[in-house]
């Protein structure tokens, strides 16, 4: 076995898990503040990236200007689908909340090619996706530069809502909130704010995922799927952890990439696409909480 490539594939699937763990974080703020798992985070990725292209291309504004207005839309479309849509299902079922996510969903999706077009786009941010001269002319490693620089981004957004929810005020109410609402309420924390915040930070992340996913892969519907990668992502890592979701991003991106090279060709190739959601269902069979998450015992 060629070392140099076993590391290339390497480090290429640990990048790629640090985008999943992005994406995977805004399942886990919605979770952790609400319970409810938010089905529409695909759609709200697919939203931003065709937003901001479509501001670029039908406007002719500059990328620059066009990423803080989107910033802004994304803001206030969480906001609104905390205000309109969920404020009002306080207290509800949880099944209740999440087909009204996957209301959301088809709705999201339905608007953002009603505003912008179904056709696909091409997104282009000022990062080159070039190998790194240096790893490639010392040790034969071909990383794409757009791929570290992604990752960095990711990691450096990641990092910063950890310490955000953990070492702020507003990480203290969050945790409170998220372990029992009515005793949150109880002692004056206000839920409904909370919420929007929660809300509205899910709102940025997608447009953070959904700008760097769609310069990757262009910008087209398929990136609702982006989405559905993320499960995997949560089940190992736990719906309600900020380092779980960091963890199993690293965990799923490594181990497909590594499957696709090493056990592909034994099986016809094209496992790519389905080994991490096998290796999250054997996880589940032996720790259903996954990694970080919080075990729960039922009484009967």
């Amino acid at each position: 076995m060629n070392i140099n490539f076993f590391f290339e594939v390497l480090i290429g699937g640990l990048l790629s898990g640090v985008m999943y763990a992005l994406v995977a974080l805004g399942f886990v703020l919605i979770y952790k503040a609400s319970g409810v798992f938010n089905f529409a985070q695909g759609a709200m990725v697919f939203f931003a990236a065709l937003t901001c292209v479509g501001l670029t291309e039908q406007f002719g504004l500059s990328l620059w200007l066009a990423i803080p207005l989107t910033m802004l839309v994304m803001v206030a479309l969480g906001l609104a689908i905390e205000r309109i849509v969920l404020r009002p299902l306080v207290n509800q079922p949880e099944i209740t909340l999440f087909m009204a996510t996957i209301g959301l969903t088809f709705f999201i999706e339905g608007l953002a090619q009603l505003l912008w077009g179904s056709q696909p786009h091409q997104l282009k941010l000022p990062i080159e996706d070039v190998p790194i001269e240096w790893l490639l002319e010392k040790y034969n490693i071909i990383v794409s530069q757009f791929d570290v620089i992604a990752a960095l981004i990711c990691a450096l957004l990641v990092t910063g809502l950890a310490l955000l929810f953990s070492k702020t005020k507003i990480g203290r109410a969050l945790r409170a909130v998220a372990d029992d609402h009515q005793a949150a309420l109880a002692v004056g924390i206000p839920l409904q704010q909370i919420w929007g915040i929660v809300w509205a930070v899910a709102g940025f992340v997608a447009l953070v995922a959904g700008l760097l996913w769609g310069a990757r892969n262009g910008v087209q519907f398929a990136l609702t799927f982006v989405a559905l990668k993320a499960l995997p992502v949560l089940i190992l890592g736990g719906f309600t952890s900020v380092p779980g979701a960091i963890v199993g991003g690293l965990i799923i991106g490594a181990s497909e990439k590594l499957a696709e090279v090493y056990i592909g060709p034994l099986v016809g190739g094209g496992i790519e696409g389905w080994f991490p959601y096998v290796l999250a269902l054997l996880f589940l069979l032996v720790r259903p909480e996954g990694l970080f998450g919080e075990k729960i015992i039922r009484r009967i």
